[in-house]
Order: C-alpha cells, then sequence, then structure tokens
C-alpha cells in the first residue's frame, strides 16, 4: 500500500481517488459508506475511528480536526486543499503533493496538512 489509509469527502473529485487507488493508495470515498449529505462531523469521527486520515477541500470542515486538537482528542490526520487551489493545481499536482507528504517522516507531526500550490 502507498502512503497511509483515507477517507475522502464528496468534494474530492473521482478522478482523484481513482488515481490514487491506481498507485496503491487505500482510499474509502465518504459516498460508499455514509448516505449523501452526511454531516461532516460524522465523517471525521470514522476516519478517526478508522486510523484514516480524512481528506476534504470543504472548507467549513477544517475548524472539525482544529476543535479536536482544543479537545484533546486523537485522530491519525487531516488533509485539506481548499478549493481556492482547484484553478491552479490538477488532478496530478494533488496527487503528487500527497504522494510527497506520504513520504515524509513527520508527515503529520501537526496533523492537519493543507496542499497548495507551489
Amino acid at each position: 500500500m502507498a502512503g497511509f489509509s483515507l477517507l475522502t469527502d464528496n468534494h474530492v473529485r473521482q478522478q482523484i481517488v481513482e488515481g490514487l487507488r491506481v498507485r496503491g493508495w487505500d482510499v474509502v470515498r465518504a459516498i460508499d459508506v455514509f448516505p449523501e449529505g452526511t454531516d461532516d462531523e460524522v465523517l471525521f469521527e470514522y476516519a478517526a475511528k478508522q486510523s484514516r486520515v480524512f481528506v476534504s477541500s470543504d472548507e467549513p470542515a477544517q475548524e472539525i480536526p482544529m476543535r479536536w486538537l482544543r479537545e484533546g482528542r486523537v485522530f491519525h490526520g487531516m488533509v485539506c486543499w481548499p478549493q481556492k487551489h482547484h484553478q491552479r493545481m490538477t488532478d496530478g499536482d494533488f496527487i503528487a503533493a500527497l504522494e510527497e507528504l506520504a513520504v515524509k517522516p513527520d508527515a503529520f507531526a501537526y496533523p492537519i496538512q493543507y496542499i497548495k500550490p507551489r
């Protein structure tokens, strides 16, 4: 398996999920586990229980791990890809950035990582 186990929300395009899977990543899409429209808090909690990194470009979802950190709750990590960067990055750029993150020994020393253009 490449990288770390992921749970992607519905804002992560299917092409990215497929590209990661082709490269050997363990990726679960939220829509495959929960009904559409499930609250991000439920998704984040599921990711934490399953030891998965939660991946989202939904800006309000970024508050969840910050709150969990303040509360001392444990989670494996979150990767945020703010929608403002989507226009400036291809799906391949995002996958490459995620793969670069995965090889860092301290990738989640701070458990919230942001993907942005170079």
